[in-house]
């Protein structure tokens, strides 16, 4: 029961970062039908830019991650409006086309700028001791002697909960939320409506390009190396999390994310450790397959 409990516990801590970012891949396709595969390498600049503020700017975490998500924020609104925007009223497979070079020139781009060595992320003053929960027999969850947490693991958790419940509020409580909700359920009529579309998408990205570099900066702190690439794989598996979830939904996106990295977890914990990262690629298969909509998700009849 302990190992299980401790693997559930470290899943969630991976499944938060996963959340995060798959939320940026919800966000734009729930409004723009787009699939940004730009967004993982976007998690890679934000991992960069908290890097340099911690190691040569001397910013503590909190202040290199502020700055890293407001970094990103700017460069997914750059992106859109300089590569996608123009692209609008182009078949979606250009603009698909164009996100895959969008993200192979950051890439690229990022290894002949800053090298393809990996560098260690300095991550001295959020690593702490180990935190252990229920170890007394007389805690309330006797099956389980102790479960431990790293010091960084638990703030991942916390702030990926804390970011994502205020986006839950920001989307349902907001005006603009409201506008980027009726963008996502009809755009032609929310424009007759006086809703102005291309201020909704600037705004998409640039809450899902934060994200992205809020998720990156978290997986620098458990994962402590970067490289320019090191936002591929995770990029892939938040988005086979945002479509277990139900892509473009918000809380479906929250929910892959999570089983995602409890799935995760649990298979690095076993003897087929080996089959870590194709663990996701086999649910995105099992999904496809069963349930192509996603968890949450909602077949919808689509006139031609």
């Amino acid at each position: 029961m302990e190992f299980y409990a401790q693997q559930l516990v470290l899943g969630l801590a991976t499944g938060s970062v996963y959340a995060l970012i798959a939320i940026g891949y919800t966000m734009v396709y729930g409004v723009l039908r787009l699939i940004n595969f730009a967004h993982g390498d976007i998690l890679m600049v934000g991992a960069y830019i908290a890097y340099f503020a911690i190691l040569r700017w001397n910013f503590p975490i909190e202040a290199a991650l502020l700055l890293a998500m407001s970094g990103c924020a700017l460069l997914g609104v750059t992106i859109e409006r300089l590569a996608y925007r123009p692209l609008r009223r182009h078949p979606r497979l250009t603009m698909l086309i164009t996100a895959v070079g969008i993200s192979l020139f950051l890439e690229y781009g990022g290894q002949l700028i800053l090298g393809p060595d990996p560098k260690a992320f300095p991550v001295d003053q959020v690593r702490g001791p180990v935190i252990t929960f229920f170890n007394s027999a007389s805690d309330w969850l006797s099956a389980v002697s102790h479960i431990t947490l790293p010091k960084h693991a638990l703030l991942i958790m916390v702030g990926a909960v804390v970011m994502m419940a205020a986006l839950q509020l920001f989307v349902m409580r907001t005006k603009i939320g409201k506008a980027m909700r009726a963008v996502s359920y009809d755009q032609r009529t929310a424009a007759l409506m006086g809703i102005n579309i291309d201020r909704v998408i600037m705004v998409t990205f640039l809450i899902g390009s934060s994200m992205a570099a809020a998720g990156g900066v978290m997986l620098a702190m458990y994962e402590p190396s970067i490289t320019p690439i090191m936002g591929l794989m995770p990029g892939l598996k938040a988005f086979i999390a945002a479509v277990l979830g139900g892509i473009g939904n918000i809380p479906g996106a929250m929910l892959g994310g999570m089983i995602m990295g409890i799935a995760e977890s649990f298979v690095a914990a076993s003897p087929l450790s080996a089959w870590r990262d194709g663990v996701a690629f086999l649910i995105l298969i099992i999904i496809l397959l069963i349930k192509p909509t996603g968890l949450t998700g909602k077949g919808a009849v689509e006139k031609l």
